[in-house]
């Protein structure tokens, strides 16, 4: 995808943060110049335009970003998937895999209706554990995943492949060697 190229110089790498050994793949950069971000967000949205999309949910913190920017566009509602915790209203929850250990995220119980087509997106996918969560969480509550789209994937950690595997298509914009 030529487009990928052309984002990718506006993706910061920064080494060994948060620890050594990790290059962060940083879309501060990507989100600050108005061009890069404007033609990453069309570029998310391209297979769904036109289509009936309900709901975007976006994956805290920056797919929250990325999220309102293609609700926006595919003129649909935006739900935020949050940190436990975090949501003032009654939720429901769902527990996920991290490298070490796990964690909780959760949405407000009456984000989606049953049967409402819904986008899941973050900036990033790696092992695919928030993500993972993400999806059962949404079919919890009876939404229809069409895709599930990123700006970076780093398909050495598999995170892609584990999405693709649960049957919900991944769209990302450029892909990044390593962890």
């Amino acid at each position: 995808m030529t487009i990928a190229y052309d984002l990718k110089a506006s993706v910061r790498t920064i080494p060994d943060y948060p620890k050594p050994g990790i290059l962060f793949r940083d879309i501060t950069t990507l989100l600050g110049d108005a061009r890069s971000f404007r033609c990453a967000i069309d570029e998310l949205v391209q297979p769904w335009a036109g289509s009936k999309i309900d709901k975007v949910a976006g994956i805290e913190a920056r797919g929250f970003i990325i999220g309102g920017a293609i609700a926006h566009q595919v003129s649909s509602g935006f739900v935020p998937i949050r940190k436990k915790g975090k949501l003032p209203h009654t939720t429901v929850s769902m527990s996920y895999a991290l490298e070490y250990g796990s964690d909780i995220i959760e949405m407000h119980v009456d984000a989606i209706k049953p049967g409402e087509r819904v986008i899941l997106v973050d900036d990033l996918i790696a092992t695919g554990g928030t993500a993972e969560g993400a999806i059962k969480l949404l079919r919890q509550t009876g939404a229809e995943i069409v895709a599930a789209c990123f700006i970076i994937d780093l398909p050495d950690l598999g995170g892609a492949a584990k999405i693709r595997d649960m049957g919900v298509p991944v769209r990302a914009l450029m892909e990044f060697e390593g962890h």
